[in-house]
């Protein structure tokens, strides 16, 4: 069976999928038709006719609207602790004059985006740019401050930016839970054998880059922004992690609870449901229990 797969080029996914797209380990009859994109660009096409079968999107793209369409996979997310966007300047402001400046974005639709929308309301004035242009059009002064995500977290200070807020730290700060960037998710019209065939793909693809990380780090570096090693380490290591591996309950939990801030705050027009294709727990206890509950009915089921 051939399966669309998209997802971007940033290290992490390249990290997770190389073993798949180089076919390292046994796809089980499965073929993928791969294509990669920026971030905003796999948000916009998950909302077109030809959307894939399975792609990377950010948090805010699923929470607006694709969970009517997708489910999220348990192996492949983007969670961590302190580790997301940051807001960067060439000179330091204070975060009261925020509204005042021209902030430039990487996605109407990332999860960037929206994290500025819930915690700084009125800062309004944004454009949206690629996100690897963000960061040169603040060097040279162009826009006032921009939201840097990928590697750019890594290489802004070396560049001479300063930072405004990190976003991953403010949530941590305030919720105490790991943050939810982006997620693999697949249409609810595939078979539940299919999605959890994709999923343990996955999985066992981020497995065998972990076992052989000097093997992954050419089909890595083709794709990246950064071409500094260190640095793409570094942009795995924090992105890549034991909710990438799987979601587990405290995973589904801080995604679920992203949701509710995001709607709380008037920002998503639905709260959405059933969202998981796996129940929240650990792959120890991986059973498909498609129609039994989570603590929170959400967890469960297809979502169908």
């Amino acid at each position: 069976m051939k399966l669309s797969l998209a997802y971007s080029t940033c290290p992490n996914d390249t990290y997770i999928f190389e073993a798949i797209a180089e076919k390292k380990i046994n796809l089980n009859g499965l073929d993928f038709d791969i294509s990669m994109s920026d971030i905003d660009v796999l948000n916009n096409n998950a909302l077109t006719a030809d959307a894939p079968d399975i792609t990377k999107i950010s948090a805010n793209a699923y929470a607006a609207g694709l969970w009517k369409d997708y489910v999220i996979l348990n192996s492949g997310a983007a969670l961590g602790h302190a580790n997301g966007p940051v807001l960067v300047a060439k000179q330091q402001f204070a975060l009261e004059n925020l509204p005042l400046k021209t902030i430039l974005i990487p996605g109407v639709n990332t999860t960037a985006n929206l994290l500025l929308s819930i915690f700084f309301p009125n800062a309004k004035n944004k454009k949206t740019m690629l996100f690897s242009e963000i960061e040169p059009n603040i060097i040279s002064e162009k826009y006032d401050c921009g939201l840097l995500i990928h590697e750019g977290r890594f290489t802004y200070q070396s560049r001479g930016l300063k930072k405004i807020v990190d976003f991953g730290e403010l949530w941590e700060q305030k919720t105490q839970m790991p943050i939810p960037l982006g997620f693999i998710v697949a249409k609810r019209s595939l078979s539940k054998d299919i999605i959890k065939q994709v999923d343990n793909l996955i999985m066992q693809s981020i497995e065998f880059a972990q076992n052989n990380t000097a093997q992954a780090m050419p089909y890595i570096r083709t794709y990246a922004q950064e071409m500094e090693e260190q640095v793409m380490l570094n942009h795995i290591a924090l992105y890549v992690n034991n909710y990438t591996h799987h979601l587990g309950k405290k995973g589904c939990n801080a995604i679920e609870y992203f949701f509710k801030k995001a709607f709380d705050a008037g920002l998503l027009p639905q709260m959405p449901q059933n969202c998981f294709s796996i129940r929240c727990i650990s792959p120890a206890s991986w059973t498909l229990l498609w129609s039994l509950s989570c603590p929170s009915r959400r967890c469960a089921g297809d979502g169908r």
